[in-house]
């Protein structure tokens, strides 16, 4: 599965709901996070989108005139982190449905 991740100022948060909403686009896994919550800058989101190949292309033709692509080594930190978040919150699901 492909992926991308970009950085968007806060104050492009507009145009980046329009990405979001492309038809290509909007069928693929989309994560957005606030940048300070994962140590980046107070002013900032981070995108996360995944999925075919062809759309995570047209995700980053769209989204480079809104933010900047991170570079392959801060990328690939990030979705790190992404993935242990995400791991974290349906391990946590697990826990809140187990019987004792």
């Amino acid at each position: 599965m492909a992926w991308t991740i970009f950085a968007i100022p806060a104050s492009k948060r507009t145009e980046l709901d329009a990405v979001l909403r492309d038809d290509q686009v909007s069928r693929q896994s989309q994560t957005v996070r606030e940048a300070a919550v994962l140590g980046g800058p107070a002013d900032t989101v981070y995108v996360l989108i995944e999925g075919a190949g062809d759309a995570v292309h047209r995700a980053e033709e769209l989204l480079a005139p809104v933010g900047t692509r991170l570079p392959p080594a801060d990328a690939d930190l990030l979705y790190r982190k992404f993935k242990d978040e995400e791991e974290a919150a349906s391990a946590g699901m697990g826990l809140f449905f187990t019987e004792e």
